[in-house]
């Protein structure tokens, strides 16, 4: 089984990128699952099943959905091995720029849209900069000279990674990424020992404990104040 991990930004059109995708392994007979992601509330997971993919999805509810992924991973994989497909795919909740759910030896992929601005790029962390493949999308909108300056400020942040653009809604680009994206020479069992490609962000203070009231008196923990002297 090949493993993938999609992430990226809020609303950057990664559910569409990955059906759209999952249509072309379709078309190449290839068996495909996923498992989604998300915070509070996904709906996400009935789009896939009308186009007949076995789908899970976790809800993080309170805790950060990236600690939450990786704790549930080794979990998901062995659901997809059950099932005996050829793909299993795990879609990322819109994450905060920091985030890095990314593991090494695992095809990662970072979707962006070109309405985010072209000095997102820089504001991204290891979710963008340690991916394998950057996609991105909403291209149709913005004219050829803004697509190009976007995607020449993604390839500053990570020069190693392949860019591509792909239309969530036309699908235009979506077989160019399944055939980078599968490889017959891959095969995940397991995922127990691996490692992260980044640390996952620092968290456990008082406030991740459940805290809400606000002061000095109440912070403890993993805390960094701000230098307002400089």
């Amino acid at each position: 089984m090949n493993f993938i991990t999609v992430s990226g930004p809020p609303s950057s059109g990664k559910t569409s990128v990955i059906i759209k995708t999952i249509e072309a392994f379709q078309n190449r007979k290839h068996d495909v699952a996923v498992v989604k992601f998300d915070c509070l509330s996904t709906d996400d997971d009935k789009l896939y099943e009308k186009i007949g993919v076995p789908v899970k999805k976790g809800l993080s509810g309170a805790l950060c959905p990236d600690h939450y992924f990786v704790s549930n991973v080794e979990e998901i994989v062995d659901w997809g091995l059950g099932l005996d497909v050829d793909i299993l795919i795990s879609e990322s909740a819109g994450l905060c720029n920091r985030c890095s759910p990314y593991i090494k030896g695992i095809k990662a992929v970072c979707v962006v849209d070109n309405l985010s601005g072209i000095n997102t790029p820089k504001k991204i962390g290891p979710m963008l900069k340690s991916a394998d493949i950057i996609v991105i999308t909403k291209g149709d909108i913005v004219s050829q000279a803004e697509r190009e300056v976007f995607a020449s400020r993604v390839n500053s942040v990570n020069p190693s990674a392949i860019i591509l653009n792909v239309n969530g809604l036309t699908g235009q680009g979506a077989y160019e990424l399944s055939t980078l994206l599968f490889d017959e020479n891959v095969h995940i069992n397991s995922l127990k020992g691996m490692e992260l490609r980044f640390p996952m962000p620092a968290a456990l203070c008082s406030y991740c404990l459940g805290e809400t009231r606000i002061g000095e008196d109440y912070q403890m923990g993993n805390v960094r104040k701000i230098d307002l002297e400089k």
